[in-house]
């Protein structure tokens, strides 16, 4: 019983600070390392995780936690609406693109088409994102009620880099302008290296179930590519909320 619980709880810490290594794993869950390999070995035999990258030092949610999630919460049949709508978005802009769902004050990446150029931005399906310090995040709460706005501004505004929007009056101001243009933007607010755009997809309730991005390293972005990007992204939610609302 010992064993199952220590496998169980390796897969929640990987899910939550993947991609993670076996001597981080180790420390934080104050297990022996050998403990800690064994229900890695077990977890990635049954398809729970695998190694990030090609990479065995270090761990990633596999394809299957990914498929049982998706079929818990609805995303499967979403992510079958979206993918034909994300691949047109990248023939569009020759980006990455992310589709990502709104979980509790978070936004959660759980599916991505890779750009094929050399210099791309990677990040794991499982990835969650900071609701005020992302594309994705940002264009949901644009879209969201009041009141998850305002649960979302009670629990704080953590930093994560020089550009993180902390102040509440800032966010909201940043928020009503990505209502205005109909798309928010992302400029090294999570992490330096990152720019992208997003937008809300609605659902037949009013309120955003999803969100769609473009990401590109913040060394290729500019205004000019940014505002391109906002008006594709924002056609292609658009398109995939008429898809869902058809669908429901």
């Amino acid at each position: 019983m010992q064993s199952v619980l220590n496998a169980l709880r390796v897969l929640e810490e990987v899910a939550a600070r993947q991609p993670i290594g076996v001597a981080e794993l180790a420390r934080v869950m104050e297990l022996p390392k050998s403990s800690v390999q064994r229900a890695l070995q077990t977890l990635h035999t049954a398809g729970w995780l695998g190694p990030a990258d090609g990479t065995p030092t270090r761990w990633q949610v596999g394809t299957k936690a990914l498929q049982i999630g998706r079929r818990a919460t609805g995303e499967l049949g979403l992510r079958d609406a979206a993918v034909p709508v994300m691949e047109e978005l990248r023939r569009q802009t020759g980006e990455t693109i992310h589709l990502a769902v709104p979980e509790g004050g978070r936004v959660i990446l759980v599916e991505r088409l890779e750009t094929s150029q050399p210099v791309r931005i990677v990040l794991p399906l499982g990835q969650d994102l900071p609701a005020h310090a992302s594309a994705n995040g940002k264009a949901v709460l644009a879209a969201s009620p009041a009141e998850v706005l305002e649960r979302h501004l009670a629990d704080g505004l953590a930093r994560y880099t020089d550009a993180t929007i902390t102040e509440p009056r800032l966010l909201l101001d940043e928020l009503a302008e990505v209502r205005r243009r109909g798309y928010a933007t992302n400029g090294g607010e999570w992490r330096s290296d990152v720019s992208a755009v997003a937008a809300a997809v609605i659902g037949r309730s009013g309120v955003p179930v999803a969100s769609l991005s473009v990401n590109v390293p913040a060394s290729r972005a500019t205004d000019d590519s940014r505002a391109a990007h906002g008006a594709l992204v924002s056609a292609a939610a658009k398109r995939l909320g008429v898809v869902l609302g058809a669908r429901g």
